[in-house]
């Protein structure tokens, strides 16, 4: 903590959070490159199209990429996030930061499978065809929900743990009393998102083969709950904002 100390001279206010994490640490290096090898996983199968055919269906993959490209964004911003807040390098951030790395490196494939497979379904779902080979059955879309799922849940959790951390150290950190309630709402929020990927797992254990697809309509809860949970956290901010800024 010696490092932070010495640099609060630096913090810098945003939105009423200190950001004491400006400078770029190892760990915050080390995680963004493996992000960033992560999503060279995703392209590298791709050949350059030596064709007119081969050139569309390589732009058929594009869907499931950008998809796939938007979930590993997120969960990169989620650590930058921390990294911004809290500027830790001790030996817990380390190693849970590391775990995230691991879990990300596993998690890249069934990440850009699961697009693909989802655009292979809907693509027979609509057109009786395909966008990309044959259509899974059933158990094996429920089969990949179930390994998707549980990689969502564990890279949403160890997000929380990391700002779960913070707030362990909140007196080395200085943490005020907004400070604190906004590491709360962090965590809660890490929380309701890895509850949609162990919802979408218990749904594709719990259904067996039918009706295919429906794990995957877990997620789409997101953009209802997501919304008004953070309308209610926004309330509460603003209310404790008042009273704060009146002592």
């Amino acid at each position: 903590m010696d490092r932070i100390a010495k640099d609060r001279a630096n913090w810098v206010l945003e939105d009423h959070f200190r950001m004491r994490g400006l400078e770029m640490s190892r760990i915050e290096t080390f995680t963004d490159a493996a992000f960033a090898f992560a999503l060279t996983l995703l392209v590298v199968s791709f050949e350059v199209p030596e064709s007119y055919a081969d050139l569309k269906r390589a732009l058929m993959g594009a869907p499931a990429f950008a998809a796939s490209f938007a979930i590993l964004m997120f969960f990169w911003w989620g650590h930058h996030r921390f990294s911004r807040r809290f500027g830790l390098e001790d030996a817990p951030t380390i190693a849970i930061s590391c775990l995230l790395v691991f879990i990300v490196l596993i998690y890249v494939y069934p990440l850009k499978f699961v697009f693909g497979a989802f655009a292979t379904w809907l693509g027979w779902l609509v057109g009786g065809g395909s966008l990309a080979g044959k259509p899974m059955t059933a158990e094996d879309l429920n089969g990949l929900f179930v390994i998707y799922g549980l990689g969502f849940f564990a890279m949403s959790m160890v997000i929380a743990w990391l700002n779960w951390h913070a707030l362990r150290v909140r007196e080395d950190l200085e943490l005020n009393t907004i400070e604190i309630f906004d590491t709360h709402a962090e965590i809660r929020q890490w929380i309701v998102y890895g509850s949609a990927g162990l919802l979408s797992v218990v749904l594709a254990v719990v259904i067996g083969q039918t009706p295919p697809g429906l794990p995957g309509f877990a997620y789409m809860l997101l953009p209802i709950v997501m919304p008004w949970q953070g309308i209610v956290q926004q309330r509460k901010r603003i209310a404790l904002l008042a009273i704060t800024t009146k002592k």
